[in-house]
């Protein structure tokens, strides 16, 4: 399929007064108007070439079909979602997608409105694969997760005008809706905590730095062990168990290990209670560790690892909520939801070395 092309100022100037119409698209396309019907629902009877001109001037025009008239003709509306299972994605974090994605399903089920979702190899393969589904308009609005801070994916839903509820970030405007998790904010009560336990020197071990909660997280903790006259090391990883562990072995074995490390997971402070003991440290007197998301993992560890709440399950509904004003045409554009209070257990302790 064509590359879509960006609409140039002033190359349509009958259309860009107002919203373009499939009678503009087939004049355009240069083919009658059940032509451009057949070609946007994928229905045979056009030829390829045909197929492809019609697909690229309905980009170029920035044209989509109403949802209400689309749903009318085919039944429920449907929502994407494309996850990919990169460094960057989903790694360690499975059963936080899952419960993202049956609360956001529960929300879309209010209006009869089907969530599709693809698990993709890399962020390339999802950036390909929403501008396919939206040549093929298969679906009325796009759901983006795990938001980096330059997000491609996020920059071609712009491009091509999609409706789109992205979670993380602030919104883009337009088309774009943003839920948006206060991560900076919640990392920064993880770090007024360790420093009123004595905490000084105290370390992050975090997902992929290109993602917005990990920037966010970064900053928190960090500026508030620093007002504090503390020292900050930050290690970003692929997010996965065993790299978070090689992390926190390197800064265990250093000849000035931290005192408290923060990890985003529930499994990769599970791993870093494992390094601790290989390495001879005692949790929590001689390392405190804190999950940025609670589950029973946490729960059952020993000791029992202290942790924000997850918020995927609210994160979900507020996606879903989103989707939904997109759909009623509603001028709100951000949502945000709060991380609750901190859990404290077992493995956080006063400072003792």
């Amino acid at each position: 399929m064509t590359s879509p092309v960006p609409v140039v100022t002033g190359s349509h100037p009958a259309v860009a007064a107002r919203r373009p119409t499939i009678t503009d698209v087939a004049r355009a396309a240069g083919v009658s108007i059940a032509v451009v019907s057949y070609a946007l629902n994928g229905r045979p009877g056009v030829s390829a070439a045909t197929r492809e001109r019609v697909l690229r001037v309905a980009d170029e025009f920035g044209w989509r079909p109403s949802a209400a008239a689309r749903s009318m003709r085919t039944g429920p509306r449907a929502v994407g979602l494309v996850v990919d299972r990169g460094p960057s994605g989903t790694a360690g974090r499975a059963g936080q997608v899952l419960e993202l994605v049956d609360a956001l399903q529960h929300v879309l089920a209010t209006r009869s409105l089907a969530l599709v979702l693809q698990v993709v190899d890399d962020v390339d393969a999802a950036v390909a694969l929403y501008a396919q589904w939206w040549a093929e308009r298969r679906f009325d609005v796009m759901v983006v997760t795990d938001v980096r801070t330059q997000d491609p994916r996020v920059d071609a839903l712009r491009r091509l005008r999609v409706p789109s509820v992205v979670l993380g970030g602030t919104s883009p405007g337009g088309e774009v809706a943003a839920v948006g998790v206060d991560d900076e904010d919640a990392a920064a009560r993880v770090g007024r905590y360790l420093v009123e336990l004595g905490h000084r020197h105290v370390a992050a071990v975090t997902a992929p730095a290109g993602l917005d909660r990990t920037r966010a997280r970064v900053a928190g903790l960090g500026r508030t062990v620093a007002a504090a006259g503390g020292t900050f090391t930050h290690r970003a990883t692929a997010g996965t168990p065993e790299e978070a562990a090689a992390a926190c072995r390197r800064l265990l074995t250093d000849p000035r290990p931290p005192t408290a490390v923060m990890l985003d997971s529930d499994q990769m402070a599970v791993a870093a209670l494992d390094v601790a003991r290989r390495t001879g440290l005692a949790v929590p007197w001689d390392l405190s560790v804190v999950a940025m998301a609670d589950s029973a993992l946490c729960r059952l560890a020993t000791p029992s690892i202290t942790a924000l709440p997850a918020v995927a399950e609210e994160a979900g509904t507020a996606v879903g909520e989103a989707v939904l004003a997109l759909l009623d045409g509603s001028g709100q554009r951000t949502w945000r939801v709060e991380p609750g209070g901190l859990a404290v257990r077992g493995s956080t302790g006063p400072r003792s070395r």
